[in-house]
């Protein structure tokens, strides 16, 4: 092991000499304290190495020795329901040993190496199997079935196969390689987090990952291997957006990462997430997650590493054939941490003081997700869904991290200042954003919930841009100078936002719409419109249309459980029955 000595502490960032047989990012102790840190850059014999832990004390003369390893994750079963910082160290078991204020240099195993996991095999004795197969599985939770599989660039016969209960180190499986060496494979793995998990082979999204949300699944739906950014000035509700994700889309497993956050926000998904309950399971939500807990007073080296931390784990639970959604929030603080590290180092800064590298670095995160066919000769896919919030200054988007990220993204949702003013949640703006998924997913849409549904979310757009442009008539002559039917689709706007795309995350029927309720709604209030222009050409007055009983429960819809769905051809057959007797009166 090659141990060198310190000769300079600035902040996060230490030099050491001595250090000519180690190589990029190796992972080093540093000082008596053996505290975790990175070389991230060589010269000669000497290191510049980031810290993941406090520096304060430190000084010239201390020694550093490397453990000649990348920065890796444990991966095993346990991984579901524990809470880690950005280098995976298990904050509840290192609280449980120092208790609340964590000191430096703690060691404790990012997984429990004393727990017996029941071991049930999936090949016997005698079987070839190659990399990527599954050995056995394991029950981690109620709800998620963990896979053992052949760790990568290994294969032979399997000469003998264990079950029952083992720890995650002892071996459950003895396999013979081609030239008659034997491999004991135990449930724990390692994978260094910079590295991408090979597959197969990648393949273009074909569906959609629902929801919940109606401004989302209708305007700007997501593919399930996709990736979206949430750009937004603070205040605008993206941690709640991100929450609501975590909690309602159709993913097998979320990562939740929470990247130089905000404590309390943490704390919020800490204490609602275990209460929550799982639509899909029943279960707690707990019991399909990961959280990677980096607030914004940890060391910043950490937050740069949470986020590789946090995207290797998704891709080890694709490799078993999951749909993963990874929620990072927020890249920005991520970002903010290479700028820091990169001006330690005295690299010559690019636009807005981040390093020139920060683009590649945004695109080599991004393009870890997608819709993959796994190694392993079942034929399995998995997917990762990355959806990343960008907290750009003062809500510009024309800085450098959002651009960068929209280079990259597929899905845009632009959340608004001024939305978020006005208490419209969620504050996507409609105007702003956009989904390139839309037509390729418009198939599934038109084939699994309605053969309308391109054609409505077209309206839907078309109604909502054209009320921007009265808007400013309205502005400059006032609302009189618009014609009826110009005064009709203002009204059916309204009634777009605030009762469609409106939605209270905090009511329990509103915070969930399943596609086939949102196409009811959408298809009521586009319908009141047409009929209602129906009605103006049969001579009605626009105020009898706008005062008809029916609008009201149009906009109530929202609070319609999903089993009462009969209601929707109710109102559908009130709302016919009143333009009828409207255009009636206009003969008599």
């Amino acid at each position: 092991m090659a141990q060198g000595t310190i000769v300079k502490v600035a902040g996060p960032l230490i030099m050491a000499t001595g250090m000519a047989d180690v190589r990029m990012y190796d992972v080093v102790r540093v000082s008596q304290s053996r505290l975790v840190g990175e070389v991230i850059e060589l010269r000669g014999d000497k290191a510049s190495i980031q810290v993941y832990e406090e520096t304060s004390g430190l000084g010239p003369g201390e020694p550093v020795v490397s453990t000649g390893a990348p920065l890796s994750v444990e991966l095993a079963p346990g991984l579901i329901e524990s809470i880690f910082d950005g280098i995976q160290r298990p904050l509840t078991r290192i609280r449980d040993k120092v208790g609340e204020r964590i000191t430096r240099g703690v060691e404790v195993p990012s997984l429990d190496r004393e727990k017996k996991w029941y071991f049930e095999p999936r090949v016997k004795a005698g079987d070839w199997v190659a990399q990527g197969d599954v050995l056995g599985v394991v029950q981690e939770t109620a709800v998620v079935e963990h896979r053992i599989m052949v760790p990568y660039k290994m294969e032979g016969t399997v000469k003998s196969i264990f079950k029952g209960g083992a720890t995650i180190e002892e071996t459950v499986c003895v396999l013979t390689d081609k030239d008659g060496n034997d491999h004991e494979i135990a449930m724990l793995q390692r994978w260094p987090v910079r590295r991408g998990r090979p597959y197969q082979e990648k393949m273009a999204p074909r569906s959609p990952m629902i929801t919940g949300q109606r401004v989302i699944d209708t305007l700007f739906p997501i593919a399930s291997g996709g990736v979206a950014a949430v750009p937004g000035p603070f205040g605008s509700g993206k941690t709640v957006v991100q929450h609501q994700l975590a909690k309602w889309a159709d993913a097998d497993i979320i990562v939740y990462v929470g990247c130089g956050e905000r404590g309390n926000e943490m704390t919020d998904v800490l204490m609602e997430f275990p209460e929550l309950h799982d639509p899909r399971t029943g279960e707690s939500l707990m019991k399909r997650t990961v959280l990677i807990a980096n607030t914004s007073d940890m060391p910043v080296a950490a937050r740069e590493a949470s986020i590789y931390t946090g995207i290797t784990i998704a891709e080890y639970y694709r490799d078993m054939g999951y749909s993963v959604a990874v929620i990072a929030d927020s890249t920005s603080r991520w970002a903010e941490a290479l700028r820091e590290m990169s001006g330690r180092l005295e690299e010559m800064p690019g636009e807005e003081g981040y390093p020139a590298y920060l683009a590649s670095r945004i695109a080599e995160f991004y393009e870890r997700a997608g819709l993959v066919k796994c190694l392993g000769r079942d034929g399995r896919e998995g997917t990762i869904t990355a959806i990343g919030a960008v907290s750009p200054p003062g809500g510009d988007i024309s800085e450098p991290v959002s651009q960068a990220t929209l280079r990259i993204v597929k899905v845009f949702w632009g959340l608004s200042a001024q939305l978020a003013y006005k208490r419209h949640f969620p504050a996507i703006d409609w105007l702003q954003s956009y989904s390139l998924y839309a037509d390729s997913l418009s198939d599934w849409f038109d084939d699994n919930v309605t053969p309308e549904w391109k054609e409505l979310r077209a309206r839907a757009l078309e109604i909502l841009q054209r009320e921007a442009e009265l808007d400013e008539i309205v502005r400059l002559v006032g609302v009189d100078a618009l014609s009826w039917k110009d005064r009709l689709t203002m009204e059916v706007a309204r009634s777009i936002r605030e009762d469609y795309l409106h939605q209270n995350a905090f009511d329990e029927v509103d915070t969930y719409t399943s596609p086939e309720k949102q196409y009811h709604m959408l298809r009521l209030i586009l319908l009141f419109g047409d009929k209602g222009a129906q009605a103006l050409d049969g001579g009605a007055n626009l105020s009898q249309v706008l005062s008809l009983p029916v609008r009201e429960r149009i906009g109530r819809a929202k609070y319609i459980h999903e089993e009462g769905m009969a209601e929707f051809n109710q109102i559908e057959s009130d709302l016919n029955t009143q333009i009828g007797n409207l255009l009636a009166e206009g003969e008599l």
